[in-house]
């Protein structure tokens, strides 16, 4: 995630901001050129960006209710953002609970979307694709406790994600329960949206071959394979590590690729938020420059996946480190072994592919 300037007085400033604290500028954000930009009153409900096109713009309507803070343009028929767009149900709004929890999960989401627009990966809401059109259900789980709770997952471009997962308390109890140490919403996203992904541009973007000399095939039988991870609870092969991310990945082809799909976006953003903040790794022990790295490139343009996986190692050993010394667990507690960087590589290759395309098509 890249760092911004207040246009009006040149003040840092980030994603989720509202307000620029410095010169009092209303602040959003404006997707198509991917920049938060500061605003001056044009009459209710629009407003004018500072150093932009002059173009009005007004506030998504859920900003209405706190959880957005992006533009749409003021004369377009939408008036819905990109990224709300795609909500199909949201939380009952006359419960405060609900809504404060509806936030958590739209902070997470329009991360999430920053990342598919700055690759311009497909994305089509369930009005212009009726049948696989991305759109995203936030349930609250029945008030019967005795009642199934809300499960989180994805159904033909359709994804749920459980209102109790942004619940502090309830998260932590499952990522406890559940033995899965990096459950966060942001991560619930990617790995949900790379299902999604894995009908856009595997089964139907003619790469089923290689994804299963890749991943395996998909054909075995999902619900079976969820039965035993869940219900029966059998172990994932001792040496798993050695070609998955996680033991969750182990349990299907389709999990494997979401897993991988999910740590190569979490691996992105970070070095790209790395270099935002001029980060760069030189421990005085390690002169051989094991340990170093300097992350000056934009890690969603590099073309090298070297590049990138170099990069990260010696930035999630310093994570993890800072973390152990405020005596927290490791912030990322994987390993990217040989076999596991052949499957990012895959997704990489499929993620670049979309955005050279998108480039081509653009300069035509």
């Amino acid at each position: 995630m890249k760092l911004f300037r207040c246009p009006a007085c040149g003040n840092v400033v980030h994603f989720e901001n509202r307000l620029c604290t410095r010169c009092g500028h209303r602040l959003g954000f404006a997707p198509e050129p991917g920049v938060v930009v500061a605003l001056d009153p044009a009459g209710e409900p629009n407003w004018t960006p500072l150093g932009a096109d002059g173009a009005a713009r007004r506030f998504c309507a859920n900003a209405e209710a706190d959880v957005c803070n992006w533009l749409v343009p003021a004369d377009g028929p939408d008036r819905l953002c990109r990224a709300c767009r795609h909500n199909a149900v949201i939380p009952d709004l006359s419960n405060p609970d609900h809504v404060a929890r509806w936030r958590e999960i739209e902070l997470a989401k329009h991360r999430l979307f920053y990342s598919l627009l700055r690759w311009r990966l497909p994305l089509k809401t369930r009005a212009e694709d009726p049948e696989h059109g991305l759109a995203f259900e936030f349930l609250a789980d029945p008030p019967d406790p005795s009642a199934p709770k809300v499960t989180t997952g994805h159904d033909n471009g359709l994804i749920t994600i459980a209102l109790a997962e942004a619940d502090p308390t309830e998260i932590e109890r499952r990522r406890s329960n559940l033995d899965e140490p990096y459950r966060t919403l942001l991560g619930h996203f990617r790995h949900e949206v790379g299902h999604y992904y894995w009908d856009v541009l595997v089964r139907d973007g003619g790469r089923l071959e290689a994804f299963r000399a890749m991943f395996g095939d998909e054909r075995q039988d999902y619900a079976e394979a969820l039965r035993r991870h869940y219900e029966d609870k059998a172990p994932a092969p001792a040496d798993w590590r050695e070609n998955f991310v996680s033991d969750y990945a182990t349990t299907h082809p389709w999990e494997d690729f979401a897993e991988t799909w999910a740590h190569y976006l979490h691996i992105v953003d970070t070095l790209d938020t790395a270099n935002a903040f001029g980060l760069s790794v030189a421990p005085e022990v390690a002169p051989e420059g094991a340990h170093a790295a300097r992350v000056d490139f934009d890690a969603y343009v590099s073309g090298d996946l070297d590049q990138i996986l170099e990069a990260w190692a010696p930035v999630v050993v310093a994570m993890n480190s800072i973390n152990r010394a405020l005596g927290r667990p490791d912030l990322y507690p994987f390993v990217i072994a040989p076999g596991v960087a052949k499957k990012l590589g895959f997704v990489h290759g499929l993620v670049r592919g979309v955005a050279a395309a998108s480039a081509d098509d653009a300069r035509r």
